[in-house]
């Protein structure tokens, strides 16, 4: 055999080599795409737990420590109803309906709030331990962009809109482990008025009346396709509107919600 057949031998192997590697990853990208075929569309349920709060962007100088912080709430469930426009990009429009919320601690140093103290509102600036809780019932609405990065991954990101069915925000202080535990009524050089652990005093009732049943922000979501129908994912709500009304002076800050959820999705 002479060096010109050796020659053609060895490309022609290159080439089918590089067309059995072409075909298999298109057969990857056909077996994890949509079901009925890369390009098409199709649904997926969803079900995770949540975990994060809603807080003050950025942390404001009147909240000196953080001494503890839970979740409350944490489900998640929805459906999204997704379009593939080419094998990488798509769209998918969704309904996801949960339950979170928060519980913290935190020591604050001439902290604006209202208290209420046998019926009565008081106002000023409070210096001590602050404890808060609120939960959240509704549903958000995600319109997302999706990119499949990989026959396996997918990531996705757009706005959102979220709807409260309900919603409460509870607080109370009292003295702080340093034995401060004081409102200055008023103005930060008013009357004192002490607040001890013996006899916390208590946000106003109706501080959940104040909180605005809608919140616009955006979402960032990945996908891994653990199976053929099976998806494991995890996603980022980030509010970008005030949960408070223009007009509600009780707390001096504005404060977000964001939230992350982790859990699985069936796609069919």
């Amino acid at each position: 055999m002479d060096m010109k057949h050796a020659l053609y031998i060895i490309l022609a192997a290159f080439f089918s080599l590089a067309t059995s590697a072409s075909a298999q990853q298109e057969d990857k990208w056909q077996k994890w795409g949509p079901t009925a075929g890369q390009n098409a569309g199709g649904f997926i349920a969803r079900a995770g737990y949540v975990i994060g709060g809603t807080t003050p962007l950025p942390l404001p100088a009147e909240v000196r420590k953080i001494n503890g912080f839970s979740p409350r709430g944490g489900i998640s469930i929805g459906i999204d109803g997704y379009r593939m426009l080419s094998k990488r990009w798509g769209l998918s429009l969704g309904a996801h309906f949960f339950w979170e919320g928060f519980h913290t601690d935190a020591d604050v140093k001439n902290y604006y709030v209202w208290l209420e103290q046998e019926g009565e509102i008081t106002k000023g600036y409070f210096t001590g331990r602050n404890i808060t809780t609120t939960e959240m019932w509704g549903v958000t609405i995600p319109l997302m962009a999706t990119l499949r990065m990989s026959p396996r991954w997918n990531v996705s990101v757009g706005p959102y809109l979220s709807y409260y069915f309900k919603q409460t925000f509870e607080g109370e202080v009292l003295d702080n482990s340093k034995g401060l535990g004081y409102l200055r009524e008023d103005t930060p050089t008013g009357s004192k008025i002490l607040m001890t652990s013996e006899n916390p005093t208590s946000y106003p009732d109706d501080f959940a009346d104040n909180m605005l049943p809608v919140n616009v922000g955006m979402e960032f979501c990945f996908d891994w396709k653990a199976m053929r129908h099976l998806n494991v994912f995890g996603k980022l709500d980030w509010g970008l509107t005030d949960i408070w009304s223009a007009d509600f002076e009780a707390i001096s800050f504005r404060m977000y919600p964001i939230y992350a959820t982790i859990g699985i999705g069936y796609r069919y």
